[in-house]
C-alpha cells in the first residue's frame, strides 16, 4: 500500500519522530551516508559508503580497547615473546586436532611462513575462480563466486561455502578467505564465496537469510560445477564466523527462509569459525555493552529491551543443540575486537551437548583478522582447516564399518 494512505503515513511519521528523539550525531552521519545507496541503478555501488560510515562512527569506541591490548607488546624486549607465540601456532593446531586427525597426518610437514601478508596475494589467488558473479537470489547484491580446479575429476567434490566478515555492514566476497579457498581448490574441493546484503541499508536478519539462500543454492545447484551436493561445509571470519555458526546451528529454520522455495535445504555438514561472534545478548562488560549498542543502532535497528527475542535468536551460544554438526573454532588469545572469552564460552556450551566433533584452537598472541595480515599463522591455520574438513568429509562418506 502506498505511503499516501493516512494510516501508513501516520505510522511512518511516528516512527521517524521516535528515531529523531533518540538519534545521536553518529546516527545522522550514518543516515546521510546511507541515502545515496537508495538511489536507483547506481545505489548498490554506493552502498559501501554507508558501511564505512558505520564503522568509522563506532571504531572510535573500540580504540581504547585496541590501544590497551597492544600496550607493552611492541617494545624491543617483547620481540622474542611475539616470535615465540607465533612459533607455537602449529603445535596449538595439532593439539586441537589430535583426537580427530590421524597422528601421521598431523606430524607431517606444516606450511612455512610466507614472505608477505596474506591479503597481498588475494589478486593472484583469484585465478582459482571458475565462475564469478553468479546470482543466488533476485537482489542484485546476492552474488557468489565458484572456485575450483579446471581439471577437477568427474567424481563429485566436497563443497566449502565461505562467508566473509565485515561487522555485518560489509559482505564482499573480495579479498577475504582467498588463502583458504585457493588451498581448497588445489585440494580438489569446490568453494563458493558468498556476497550478502548488509546494514545499515538492509537491517538484520537479511544477512543470515542471504547466507541461508546461498546454502540452499549450493544444495540445489553446485552439482553443475562438480560439487557433491550431499556434503557442504561452511566457514567464515568475524561476522562471517557468526553467520556460518548460526547457519550451522539452525538448519531449515522457517523464520529465516521464508523467501526460499518450499523444501529448500539450508543444513550444513560442518562449520569452521575464525574469530567469530557468538553472543548478541550479554551486556555484562563495557566491551559487550558497546557491541550490543552497535547492533541496536546499526545492524538490528531495534532495542534489545523491546525485542529481546531477536537478539537471543541471533546468538549462536543460545542456539546450541545436540544436533549441531562438527565444528572447528579458531580464535586469537589477544583479540581486542572479539575477546577470546566469548569463543571459550561458546565451545564449552557446544561440547556439553553435542555428540559431534568440536575442535578448538586458541592461538597464542593472535589478534583479530590474523588471516589477512599474519604471514606466519595463516598458512598453518588453513592447513589445519584442510585436515579437519577433509577428515570430516571422508568420515561422513566412508562405507559403514570402514575405518577413517
Amino acid at each position: 500500500m502506498a505511503i499516501t494512505d493516512p494510516y501508513h503515513a501516520v505510522r511512518a511519521l511516528n516512527s521517524y519522530a521516535k528515531w529523531v528523539a533518540r538519534a545521536r550525531l553518529g546516527d545522522y552521519v550514518i543516515a546521510i551516508c546511507s541515502a545515496p545507496a537508495s538511489m536507483p541503478v547506481i545505489g548498490r555501488h554506493l552502498e559501501p559508503i554507508a558501511g564505512m560510515a558505520a564503522l568509522g562512527v563506532w571504531a572510535g569506541r573500540y580504540m581504547p580497547d585496541l590501544l590497551t591490548s597492544g600496550k607493552g607488546r611492541y617494545g624491543a624486549d617483547n620481540g622474542d615473546v611475539r616470535r615465540e607465540e607465533r612459533a607455537q601456532t602449529a603445535a596449538c593446531l595439532q593439539g586441537a586436532l589430535r583426537d580427530v586427525v590421524p597422528a601421521d597426518e598431523l606430524d607431517a610437514a606444516w606450511p612455512l611462513p610466507r614472505a608477505f601478508a596474506p591479503f597481498l596475494s588475494a589478486g593472484a589467488q583469484r585465478r582459482h575462480v571458475y565462475r564469478a558473479l553468479i546470482p543466488y537470489g533476485d537482489n542484485a547484491d546476492q552474488l557468489l563466486d565458484v572456485w575450483r580446479r579446471e581439471d577437477l575429476p568427474k567424481t563429485p567434490a566436497p563443497v566449502l561455502i565461505f562467508v566473509p566478515g565485515g561487522a555485518w555492514v560489509f559482505g564482499s566476497r573480495l579479498v577475504q578467505g582467498h588463502e583458504l579457498m585457493a588451498r581448497f581448490a588445489e585440494m580438489g574441493w569446490v568453494c563458493v564465496s558468498v556476497q550478502y546484503r548488509t546494514s545499515p541499508l538492509h537491517r538484520w536478519p537479511r544477512q543470515i537469510t542471504d547466507v541461508k539462500a546461498a546454502i540452499a543454492w549450493a544444495r540445489a545447484n553446485v552439482g553443475r560445477f562438480g560439487g557433491d551436493q550431499s556434503f557442504i561445509a561452511v566457514a567464515g571470519c568475524s561476522a562471517g564466523g557468526h553467520l556460518a555458526t548460526l547457519a550451522g546451528l539452525t538448519p531449515n529454520d522457517p523464520e529465516w527462509q521464508k523467501d526460499l522455495p518450499p523444501g529448500a535445504d539450508t543444513s550444513v555438514d560442518a562449520v569452521v569459525s575464525l574469530y567469530g561472534r557468538y553472543d548478541w545478548q550479554d551486556r555484562s562488560t563495557l566491551e559487550r555493552a558497546r557491541f550490543v549498542e552497535f547492533l541496536e543502532r546499526v545492524v538490528v535497528k531495534r532495542s534489545q529491551a523491546k525485542y529481546p527475542e531477536a537478539f537471543r535468536r541471533a546468538s549462536p551460544v543460545a542456539r546450541v543443540t545436540a544436533a549441531a554438526p562438527p565444528f572447528l573454532v579458531v580464535h586469537g588469545s589477544r583479540d581486542a575486537v572479539i575477546p577470546v572469552a566469548e569463543a571459550r564460552e561458546f565451545v564449552d556450551r557446544l561440547r556439553a551437548v553435542s555428540p559431534e566433533t568440536v575442535c578448538y584452537a586458541e592461538l597464542p598472541g593472535a589478534g583479530h583478522g590474523f588471516d589477512l595480515v599474519d604471514a606466519v599463522r595463516t598458512g598453518p591455520v588453513v592447513h589445519a582447516i584442510g585436515l579437519f574438513l577433509d577428515h570430516t568429509y571422508h568420515r561422513r562418506t566412508a562405507p559403514v564399518g570402514e575405518a577413517v
